[in-house]
């Protein structure tokens, strides 16, 4: 883990000044994919967040590269054994498998159509985070796929962004919150924090990860 120390405010926005150009440059990334990116490419997106939740950034990486050829077709027992080296191979096959078929059957695999058909911040992330057919995938998951294809102004709310606003005195528990009511409270407590210093929220999510894990991912 790499840190700068106790954090403070002082020591964030010093942090985000030698950051900042890397954060802009990410997120121009994650917009730009948006633009030229078609049903199956949002829909690996959406298997790395489901790879990544109880794992890491990294490590969902390395599935979905070792499952792409086969992403849209295999089945879960196929999917499972290629990534065999996540803690939850199997259950994540089926939430792949599941996911997939489900998107299929109802919509017609018409993923950025369905994403693009919604005006409201919240129900976009809702259909994601409460649709039980979409598995793996809650609060924090929804708002991790939407930031990484594209979507601003959602909170990602992991162990390291939430342990880091603790320290800060912006919310008062280390646990990631876990139901719609209190991850959006978080959450606009977290927007209030970045209006006040400055840094959009979908830099200090970036900002906040980094700090903790020494990197700019997605």
């Amino acid at each position: 883990m790499h840190t700068i120390g106790a954090l403070t405010i002082d020591g964030l926005l010093k942090l985000y000044e030698a950051r900042k150009e890397q954060i802009a440059e990410r997120l121009r990334q994650f917009t730009e994919f948006y633009e030229r990116a078609d049903d199956e490419a949002l829909f690996e997106e959406l298997v790395f967040c489901i790879c990544a939740a109880g794992y890491s950034a990294r490590g969902a990486m390395k599935c979905v590269e070792a499952i792409r050829q086969i992403l849209m077709h295999g089945d879960a027992n196929e999917i499972a054994s290629r990534m065999r080296f996540h803690r939850f191979a199997s259950a994540r096959a089926r939430y792949i498998v599941h996911t997939r078929e489900y998107l299929r059957r109802e919509a017609g695999f018409k993923l950025k159509e369905i994403l693009n058909s919604f005006d409201d911040h919240h129900q976009r992330r809702d259909f994601l985070a409460l649709n039980p057919d979409i598995k793996g995938i809650g609060y924090k998951e929804a708002s991790h796929f939407l930031r990484n294809i594209g979507f601003k102004g959602y909170a990602i709310l992991d162990r390291h962004v939430v342990r880091c606003l603790l320290e800060l005195g912006v919310l008062e528990s280390a646990k990631p919150p876990t139901t719609r009511g209190k991850y959006i409270e978080a959450e606009e407590r977290a927007k209030a924090f970045s209006q006040h210093i400055g840094i959009t929220i979908d830099e200090l999510d970036l900002l906040l990860w980094s700090y903790r894990t020494g990197e700019i991912l997605k």
